[in-house]
């Protein structure tokens, strides 16, 4: 099935396609058919072939593909119309629209209220788009009519449309201008009934999405809403115990757009007040929903609670307990924190966070402990909902909805302790373990887990009761639920600094934990905890690394998760390198055996491919041994020979026959360039003898088999070795032999999209060298090549990739005027003066058209700093790229509507090339980019 692109398929053929699509039990068929209708929906005949199957109306698929077509042509390729057919699809749109026959299935009606929707907001000719559509279709087609007036606000920041900031403005104010017409529309259809209940509740809940949605633009202004009762219908809606379920969501929705709205309390202060009152009203029905136990209906009445405080958040602050700020609101939040379902609870969570964040960031105890006494009651309430089932056989379980939420509340503890005091929170969970009622089991664990939450809080010098909660602890019998048992090993972990300044418990405590590591469900927390003891008391852990490398050596007999295990050799490395000079070689030797051993045994079996996780992945060992190189950190006096140089030089070629062996398996070289990563960065420069055999070994591969890794690794050796002015040519070279194929593969039909990592690593290679060696790089061959590539890939919008690549620019430009190195900045400046000469126009070019239609606002930022750069070093060569650039922009869309007029674009010209620091260029950036997107 094909069709020449020059020229429209017959509406056969389009049908015939749909039905082998929909209709067709041979796989191939509707795969072909896919494929053929995505390429008809790419083309311009797309638009024709739509409007004649919408007149046709033959069969539900036709539609349902036409309508369709028609929303995504208007959407993402309005620009192929013509101005002067814009009208004639406006025309076309209204008349299908009116046709919509009742029963036609939703999915239709929504593609056609999107289409028309997206051609009001782009056809800027359109002046009166709302009026029209009420006065066209609210006698017969209401339903229709309210879907419209529901997407149209929607639309507006849609992202695909890229409206533009004056855009966007134009028709949010046509919006407040209609919003008379809109209110007096929605107060009709909530009054009048036509006899039938739940088509009245259905029509009635399409009523408040309209609400809802004009809300979320502010185009309901507060005189024009409280003069009316329409506000009152989505309150009465909420208040009836009998409202069904989805017109109690869309109130739900409707109400939470309107107080997220009144958070602008300056511009809507009596709505605010209003709907304070309104929501109030509704703590009975709470109630009654509670009682009921309709779940779906709390968690709504608890949204609303939520976002009232989200609206009235500032007033909290600015008056406690008075006014608007008062502390009901703190009150029924707490009241949805108790609701026997955690779920309903966490819906409050980001209000507390945010909370938090406030009352840390103005650090006035007089205001914090105001809330004191909510968040103690906030805490005892979520270690309720921490309470497993008492029938819950063995550890916790950290997956699932459950786990994920006590993963949260966690979290959340960790955020707000400060308020309530981490003492006195300890103190409040140890009071609930040695109540006399003998808790069960459940209700300790929680206690427990609160506690680990809490630990890394509580000052080292603490003496009454951590004490006696570690006691406890040590003391627990063999008998003691797993689940307790496993959640109190976690607590001593997460206790390691308290630990580090009572030495007295550490043997026992080690005790513990190794009796933990012979039981298969608590091995892994056991080594967790074990290596945060061993992270934080360094100095008293090295006299028992023989103890450790005990463990070490019977590790394969534990049952041991591979983040265990890991964690385990990190504690044991980052004691290792706290031991005398003398140890630390034969200790890394002992260490690095039982991980070279089982991986050169899989280097000497003919095995064949390897699965991930399967007994022939050298993945496990490669990541321990990159474990031990990492937390080795002994220190070395000058002079003195590093003591693990021997052992990487014996591990090396261990190393270096994994990078042969499993070329062409990125997941396993990349294990094998991390190991040898931090196996150089142990060394530091004594990793010297490495150098050529590992440079000549990663060059061979790459020409075969282009990983990126290697130019990771790469950028490791030139920050290592870079400034060693011997090294610098090898490195050169190394340079250069990667840039070859790099090219190559980043110059194909959408390279650099398609090879994030690879631009991500080339450009963080190129970093390190403007960073250690800039005059050896400018001066080379390369420098204008990478140049050109920098600049073509300003556009690519994937974040890592962008960083390293407005890094690179903004450090080699920055370097013409840091001065430190003084030998040679006259040569750097010259350099890359000479570069811009013949670059900085074009870069200038990419940076803005990249800002403003490729990348996502956030990442605008490191673009500035490149812009602010360049004017730094030449403000009046700036000046005049900056104004060349600017006059190519296009300053109107193709619906006719103003994208950004003569006095912005000078605006932000003179704020951009006036401004002293970098945050001035990136706000100006960031506004000017509003205008396009």
């Amino acid at each position: 099935m094909s069709f020449s692109m020059d020229s429209a398929p017959s509406l056969e053929l389009v049908n015939q396609a749909l039905q082998a699509l929909y209709n067709n039990p041979d796989v191939t068929g509707k795969e072909k058919a896919s494929v053929w209708l995505g390429e008809l929906q790419k083309s311009v005949f797309a638009w024709q072939v739509a409007d004649q199957l919408l007149t046709l109306n033959q069969s539900l698929e036709s539609c349902y593909f036409a309508a369709q077509t028609m929303r995504t042509k208007i959407q993402y390729a309005f620009h192929e119309l013509p101005a002067d057919s814009h009208q004639s699809l406006r025309d076309s749109l209204l008349e299908h629209a009116s046709k919509i026959a009742p029963g036609t299935p939703p999915v239709i009606v929504t593609q056609l209220s999107l289409a028309l929707a997206d051609l009001a907001l782009q056809m800027a000719t359109w002046k009166s788009a709302v009026l029209d559509f009420v006065e066209r279709f609210s006698k017969d087609h209401l339903g229709f009519l309210l879907e419209v007036l529901t997407v149209l606000p929607e639309e507006i920041s849609s992202r695909s449309l890229r409206l533009g900031a004056n855009r966007r403005k134009e028709v949010t104010e046509e919006l407040i201008e209609a919003s008379p017409t809109i209110i007096q529309l929605l107060t009709h259809v909530n009054t009048s009934a036509c006899g039938d209940e739940e088509r009245d509740q259905r029509v009635r809940s399409k009523t408040y999405k309209v609400m809802g949605s004009w809300f979320s633009v502010g185009a309901i202004p507060q005189q024009v809403l409280l003069s009316t009762q329409l506000m009152n219908y989505p309150f009465q809606a909420l208040a009836n115990v009998n409202c069904p379920a989805f017109l109690h969501e869309a109130a739900t929705d409707c109400v939470c757009s309107a107080l997220y709205c009144s958070e602008d309390l300056e511009r809507y202060h009596e709505l605010a007040q209003r709907l304070f009152q309104g929501v109030m009203t509704l703590v009975p029905a709470y109630h009654e929903a509670d009682k009921d136990e309709e779940s779906d209906k709390c968690l709504n009445y608890c949204r609303i609670f939520t976002e009232l405080s989200e609206s009235l958040f500032h007033m909290l602050l600015a008056t406690p307990n008075q006014g608007l700020g008062t502390f009901q609101l703190l009150d029924l939040l707490l009241m949805c924190v108790n609701h026997h379902l955690y779920e309903v609870s966490e819906v409050t969570f980001n209000f507390w966070y945010r909370l938090s964040e406030e009352l840390y960031q103005r650090n006035s105890q007089e205001i914090t402990d105001l809330f004191k006494p909510y968040i103690q009651n906030l805490v005892l309430a979520l270690c309720q909902h921490c309470h497993m089932d008492e029938d819950h056989e063995g550890i916790p379980d950290e997956s699932g909805d459950f786990g994920d939420f006590r993963v949260r509340v966690s979290e959340l503890i960790k955020d707000v302790v400060f308020i309530a005091g981490s003492s006195s929170c300890f103190v409040q969970m140890f009071e609930s373990l040695k109540s006399p009622k003998n808790p069960s089991w459940a209700v300790s664990e929680a206690a427990l887990f609160i506690m680990s939450a809490v630990a890394k809080n509580i000052l080292p010098e603490e003496n009454e009761i951590v004490p006696q909660v570690v006691e406890a602890i040590l003391a627990l019998p063999e008998t003691t639920h797993v689940a307790v048992r496993y959640t109190s090993i976690q607590l001593l972990g997460e206790l390691s600094e308290w630990i580090e300044s009572h030495a007295q418990f550490l043997d026992v405590i080690l005790q513990y934990l190794l009796a933990g590591l012979q039981q298969p469900v608590l091995a892994s927390i056991a080594a967790n905890s074990l290596q945060s003891i061993c992270t934080q008391c360094k100095d008293q852990m090295t006299n028992h690394f023989d103890g450790l490398m005990h463990i070490v050596r019977a590790m394969e007999s534990f049952n041991l998760s591979p983040d265990a295990a890991l964690g385990l050799l990190k504690g044991t490395a980052t004691i290792l390198g706290r031991l005398p000079y003398a140890n630390i070689g034969s200790a890394l030797s002992q260490l690095c055996a039982s991980q070279i051993g089982p991986l050169e045994r899989l280097l000497n079996e003919e095995s064949g491919p390897v699965r991930q996780g399967s007994a022939n992945d050298p993945v496990i060992w490669l990541d321990r041994l990159a474990a031990i190189f990492r937390h080795t950190n002994p220190s070395v006096s000058n002079g003195q020979t590093h003591p693990c140089q021997g052992v990487v030089v014996e591990v090396w070629p261990v190393l270096s026959r994994s990078c042969e062996k499993y070329q062409s398996d990125v997941r396993i070289i990349e294990r094998c360039c991390r190991c040898i990563r931090f196996a150089i960065r142990c060394l530091g420069r004594n990793s010297a003898t490495l150098l050529t055999p590992l440079v000549t070994q990663m060059v061979g591969l790459y020409q075969t088999h282009q990983h990126s890794c290697f130019l990771y690794l790469g950028s490791i050796l030139v920050d290592e070795y870079g400034k060693e002015a011997g090294c610098v040519p090898g490195l050169l070279d190394m340079l250069q032999a990667f840039c070859g194929p790099t090219f190559k593969i980043l110059e194909e039909h959408n390279g650099l999209r398609n090879h994030p990592d690879t631009v991500d690593d080339l450009f963080r290679l190129c970093l390190r060298f403007i960073q250690r060696a800039p005059v050896p790089f400018l001066q080379s061959a390369l420098a204008k090549p990478i140049m050109c590539c920098a600049i073509a890939a300003c556009s690519l919008d994937h974040k890592d990739a962008n960083a390293s690549v407005m890094k690179f620019l903004s450090d080699m430009i920055k370097c013409v005027r840091e001065k430190e190195d003084r030998d040679d900045f006259e040569v750097r400046h010259t350099l890359v003066k000479k570069l811009l000469e013949e670059h900085g126009q074009s870069l200038v070019i990419a940076l803005i058209n990249a800002c403003l239609f490729c990348l996502p606002t956030f990442m605008s930022a490191d673009v500035s700093e490149v812009l602010y750069e360049l004017m730094i070093i030449d403000r009046p060569m700036f000046c005049l790229w900056l104004e060349h650039t600017l006059k190519a922009l296009p300053t109107e869309s193709s619906g006719g509507a103003i994208t950004a007029t003569k006095k912005q674009l000078a605006d932000f010209h003179k704020a951009c090339t006036s401004a002293e620091d970098i945050k001035q260029v990136s706000s100006s950036v960031r506004d000017f980019c509003r205008l396009y997107r």
